[in-house]
């Protein structure tokens, strides 16, 4: 049973025009109709490329060129079909004014020096974005890219050859480079990973990054590797934790501090569910130690979030339904604690918070749920905002006040066929502050392949909103989004 897309942790409005970025529009600006006349609020391919400038290092895993600015890594499918496309990802770099769509670098395999796929798949340089995490690892202040082998590289891996692994292709002031060669992480006997679930933190809050690493599941063996940095340029961890109690799930953690000021990031692992609201466990981070045993079992909920929802300077957690259901007779339903809320559960200790969520359109009897949540500070005053995926778009929940998020692909498709009102919906996939101006902008997506309103699938359309505003910060298209070699 697959869900929606949910949203990644971030690197993560009513519908008006939306405006371009820089002087030259290389930001983007309304997408050409079927008949070439502008078509208002969609966004269209930036105008120009160019090589971002390298910078002097920064502490946020998410300045790939250590230039001061947040980057956002998006995935990329060149070509005109892009069904069959290889796909790549593609750092946008940001700038004192936010996002810069015409300053940006599509990598693939062989860009990040990674070992070549085995044989019998269609192409040789392939990149997931869902398989890239980008963190400091040797603390030089430029973000790694660490990549995950996909489920389909997992399952073809020769069974008499190496496990597989994930591998470092470590930064620099010009970005990480093929040469000298992506290194393997040095992990302690493990038999391989899971596939797209390695996950980022400072689990310790000394300023350095860490990693923490689902075992490749065998039967009886499942186990959570941390490993914790900074690590030297063989991909060999300061020090191994494997002493944590862990079941199969997928992980997910705090986000590091942009500002490099240390925190320690806690870890949630969600349980394998078939298509519901899945269990929830939260393990604890103390600073200076690092994630704990002393795990918290949470309600169950497939939507999560980290953030500081009630502005008290501790991190919190949520944790709520996504509106996903298993499609098995009898179990269409959740438990009343857990159908339509939202749990946010206190750093400091206090009791529970239940938010209700925006109800379901009538009618809406899928089993696939519209997608995650986010934590957002549009504001800028410290607390942060629940962002909801909804079959309209998206809702902003700051205590009782609730915003729509929305935006809308175009109208009709490229061929000139009309699309579906309720397939132009664009879905939330984050929050970040780009401009530094200490306010989140919100980050939307859409593709058109009506598919995308199910799982979220090969996005080509963004959208930076000015934080819960109708005004953009910036748009742009990847449909021309060109590899850097072919």
């Amino acid at each position: 049973m697959t869900r929606r897309a949910t949203l990644p942790a971030l690197v993560l409005c009513p519908l008006l025009v939306l405006t371009a970025c820089g002087e030259d529009g290389a930001g983007g600006g309304p997408s050409p109709t079927a008949d070439g006349t502008p078509e208002p609020g969609v966004p269209a391919p930036p105008a120009a490329s160019r090589a971002p400038a390298p910078g002097d290092g920064s502490q946020d895993p998410d300045d790939i060129n250590g230039d001061g600015h947040r980057d956002l890594l998006v995935p990329v499918f060149p070509g005109d079909d892009r069904q069959t496309a290889e796909e790549r990802v593609a750092v946008v770099y940001g700038s004192e004014d936010g996002l810069d769509p015409a300053t940006r670098t599509v990598y693939g395999r062989r860009d990040l020096g990674l070992p070549a796929l085995p044989a019998g798949f269609p192409g040789p340089d392939g990149l997931r974005a869902a398989d890239v995490t980008t963190a400091d690892l040797d603390d030089d202040g430029f973000p790694d890219f660490v990549t995950t082998p996909s489920t389909e590289t997992a399952e073809r891996q020769d069974p008499r050859g190496e496990p597989a692994a994930p591998y470092v292709s470590f930064g620099g002031p010009e970005q990480p480079a093929a040469k000298p060669e992506a290194v393997p992480l040095r992990l302690p006997g493990v038999a391989g990973v899971e596939p797209g679930s390695l996950v980022r933190g400072d689990f310790d809050a000394d300023g350095h990054h860490d990693l923490a690493v689902p075992e490749r599941a065998t039967p009886g063996a499942a186990r959570l590797v941390v490993v914790y940095g900074p690590f030297s340029r063989a991909g060999e961890p300061a020090r191994i934790d494997t002493s944590l109690p862990y079941e199969e799930g997928t992980l997910s953690a705090d986000g590091i501090d942009p500002t490099g000021e240390p925190r320690a990031t806690a870890l949630l692992r969600q349980g394998l569910g078939d298509g519901g609201q899945d269990p929830n466990t939260l393990y604890p981070a103390r600073p200076g130690t690092g994630l704990t045993g002393e795990v918290r079992e949470l309600t169950a909920g497939s939507g999560h979030a980290f953030g500081d929802f009630d502005g008290d300077g501790e991190r919190d957690v949520a944790v709520g339904d996504d509106g996903g259901r298993n499609n098995e007779p009898g179990y269409e339903t959740e438990a009343p604690e857990v159908d339509g809320r939202a749990t946010l559960y206190p750093g400091s200790g206090d009791e529970p918070v239940v938010l209700d969520l925006p109800e379901p359109p009538a009618g809406e009897d899928s089993y696939y749920g519209p997608g995650g949540f986010a934590a957002a500070d549009p504001d800028g005053d410290g607390r942060d905002a629940l962002l909801v995926a909804t079959y309209d778009g998206a809702v902003l929940l700051d205590g009782d006040a609730r915003t729509p998020v929305l935006r809308e692909g175009p109208a009709r498709t490229a061929d000139g066929e009309r699309t579906k009102a309720e397939d132009r919906n664009a879905r939330p996939v984050g929050a970040a502050d780009f401009d530094g101006d200490g306010r989140d902008e919100l980050i939307l997506n859409w593709a058109p392949d009506p598919l995308f309103a199910l799982y979220g699938e090969k996005p080509a359309y963004w959208w930076i909103t000015e934080g819960a505003t109708d005004r953009d910060a910036v748009t742009f298209a990847t449909t021309e989004f060109a590899p850097r070699r072919s």
